[in-house]
């Protein structure tokens, strides 16, 4: 199991047709909402996150974590390394959809910092934050920020993972919908 948040590099953003045992990864906050049918849990781990959406027997798991991190291979329904931005969407069966569009962005330390400043503050209003501790290298170490906008018929998941020893945040935008409610990350 990873305890350190590893670098930048490694990272891959993966979805599978499936839930993904809990003791695979280290978990520092944790969220359970349900709505209108659908249950969705959210984890911030050492690397990105997990989440978990559930809806009429169809499972869903989107994980952000290291390449090196021990993932299966079965019903894994797409799997990319992060880097650049990218989109992409999977039609389930029943008509439920999954759309997401991820990026790392490099950014210099002054603007990073004045992102985890602003991340912080939007804490006290909605959503998950967990501050992790210094690598030693910067006085300043990782974050991850996570905001769920539940809807009736979506939901829809910012996160947010600085990597201050690699001058970089990963950010993330999932959109979960249920059938008949395709709306689309941009509306």
């Amino acid at each position: 199991m990873l305890t350190v948040r590893p670098k930048v590099t490694e990272l891959v953003f993966q979805l599978y047709g499936r839930a993904i045992h809990p003791e695979l990864f280290e978990t520092y906050e944790s969220h359970t909402l349900e709505r209108n049918g659908y249950r969705v849990q959210v984890d911030i781990t050492s690397a990105g996150h997990v989440i978990t959406w559930r809806y009429e027997g169809l499972t869903l798991t989107e994980v952000a974590a290291s390449a090196q991190h021990p993932l299966p291979q079965r019903r894994r329904l797409m799997s990319y390394r992060l880097r650049g931005e990218r989109t992409d969407q999977v039609e389930c069966r029943g008509g439920a959809r999954y759309q997401v569009c991820f990026q790392l962005e490099p950014l210099a330390p002054e603007v990073l910092w004045t992102l985890q400043h602003e991340l912080s503050s939007n804490e006290r209003r909605s959503g998950m934050l967990h501050r992790f501790e210094s690598s030693g290298r910067l006085a300043m170490g990782a974050m991850s920020y996570i905001n769920l906008e539940a809807r009736n018929h979506s939901l829809r998941i910012q996160a947010f993972h600085t990597f201050p020893d690699d001058s970089a945040v990963v950010k993330s935008q999932s959109l979960f919908e249920l059938p008949g409610s395709q709306r689309g990350l941009r509306d």
